[in-house]
């Protein structure tokens, strides 16, 4: 079942970047497009499956929302082997990763291998999404990619930085949701990490040392006191 999750996300994979090169649309265009219908035909795929013999002991429902409780031992070191070597690789390549995502005309310029490093990118991006489904399923683990990174941008401006941060953010949410689904029969895990990794956004977004909302607030209202300030004292001088 992970191989062929593997194989789907990388099909999915390919096709977005078919649409995005050989027409003018964009790529979130491109995503949502391939993705939609992905999901569709998993979807029917799943209802034509529970409706074989056995097919509702299959256990494939659970990877809608996901179902972290089911992980045996084998589970949890194949996360933690894959944790390591996309944490190895990103160690490694950091600082072609930075030029090859920030301007790959320059990193092409350079010598880097444009088609490599995003079929490496790729590779690690479906590698970290097929293992993780299992705990927060399918539909939700877009989100725990994307959460932890965009919090992390409200604190720092430097792109190491944002990393480590948004790693600390994606595991502590993990941790607290697991925990939080503990606390009752049946609730799903995978919901309660993102909605813990959404608290740590909004804290982020009102409180963020670098844009959070609160923090560009009293920064305009103080440069608005200085501009009143300087203008009265121009007003004064004359």
């Amino acid at each position: 079942m992970i191989i062929g999750a593997a194989v789907t996300a990388l099909l999915g994979a390919f096709f977005i970047q078919w649409v995005r090169s050989s027409s003018r649309v964009k790529e979130d265009a491109s995503m949502g497009i391939v993705l939609s219908i992905f999901f569709g035909l998993g979807i029917m795929l799943l209802t034509f499956a529970n409706r074989m013999p056995g097919g509702n002991q299959s256990g494939l429902d659970s990877f809608i929302f996901g179902q972290a409780a089911s992980m045996v031992s084998k589970d949890v070191w194949t996360m933690m082997i894959v944790a390591l070597i996309v944490l190895f690789i990103t160690v490694l390549l950091f600082k072609e990763w930075k030029i090859f995502l920030f301007d790959p005309s320059f990193a092409k310029g350079l010598g880097i291998s444009i088609t490599k490093m995003n079929a490496l990118y790729m590779a690690i991006l479906v590698l970290v999404i097929v293992v993780g489904i299992q705990a927060v399923g399918v539909i939700l683990m877009a989100a725990l990619l994307i959460i932890p990174s965009v919090s992390a941008r409200y604190w720092t401006e430097s792109f190491k930085v944002m990393v480590i941060l948004s790693a600390l953010f994606g595991g502590s949410a993990g941790m607290v949701g697991t925990l939080l689904s503990t606390f009752g029969k049946g609730w799903p895990t995978g919901p309660f990490i993102v909605v813990t990794a959404s608290s740590v956004f909004l804290v982020s977004l009102f409180l963020g040392s670098k844009k959070g909302l609160a923090v560009v607030f009293f920064q305009q209202k103080r440069q608005r006191k200085r501009m009143a300030l300087l203008e009265m004292t121009k007003e004064v001088e004359q």
